[in-house]
């Protein structure tokens, strides 16, 4: 099955993370309250200033771990336009599917660019860390978005995970940061903060991996079934 690029709207969203339901619940909740002013756009441009404030908040961290309180700060605020905008979009009917599809997922890119530049500029973790995690997330998404084309299926969560337990894991990690500090570790260049950033992007790497291959059996069936 091939989906017409303009035929986002028929996309078939598959989100089976832990947090899906509930944050579905709130999420609606909130539309409710949102005055008319508050537009989808808007929400977009939020969740941009909130991943500016993060890349900020950790590359200060370099003058003093109390700046990773704005990282958390960051995190909030990214969720909360980065979630709001396409809920509040389908909640008033005035979806844009073409635009909002290319306009948010752009925008996920360069927030999760800021995030993980933020964190290896940072004195917890080196930048080629960092960047290993960012390729691994970006290669993932790319998955995501082949899938969609060539699937008419948009995976957002993997590991029952999605993107709202990846800030709660990035939140636990800079709380770990802040009452840790920046000392050295026990693994001689690389801190135990590596590490666990490192172990993220593999696993981000591998998924991309695997679901490569299970995409690609799926249509290489599909394919021998319809000649």
């Amino acid at each position: 099955m091939t989906i017409p690029l303009k035929n986002l709207a028929a996309l078939s969203r598959i989100q089976e993370n832990w947090l899906a339901a509930k944050e579905r619940k709130l999420l609606n909740w909130l539309c409710a309250q949102m005055p008319q002013c508050v537009t989808p756009d808007l929400l977009t441009a939020l969740g941009m200033f909130g991943a500016c404030l993060i890349f900020i908040g950790y590359v200060a961290s370099n003058l003093h771990t109390s700046w990773l309180s704005l990282a958390i700060v960051g995190y909030v605020v990214q969720w909360f336009g980065d979630s709001m905008d396409g809920s509040i979009a389908r909640f008033r009917r005035i979806e844009r599917p073409s635009y909002g599809y290319f306009i948010d997922h752009s925008c996920d890119g360069l927030a999760t660019l800021l995030i993980l530049a933020g964190i290896g500029l940072s004195p917890f973790v080196t930048m080629d860390i960092a960047m290993v995690a960012l390729a691994g997330y970006l290669l993932l998404s790319i998955h995501a978005y082949l899938a969609a084309r060539v699937l008419g299926e948009f995976k957002l969560s993997y590991l029952a995970a999605g993107p709202t337990e990846l800030r709660l894991m990035l939140i636990a990690l800079t709380l770990m940061m802040m009452v840790l500090g920046s000392g050295p570790g026990y693994f001689g260049r690389l801190s135990g903060f590596d590490l666990f950033v490192g172990a993220a992007g593999f696993i981000l790497i591998l998924l991309f991996v695997i679901q490569t291959l299970t995409t690609g059996r799926r249509l290489a069936r599909s394919e021998r079934w319809e000649g």
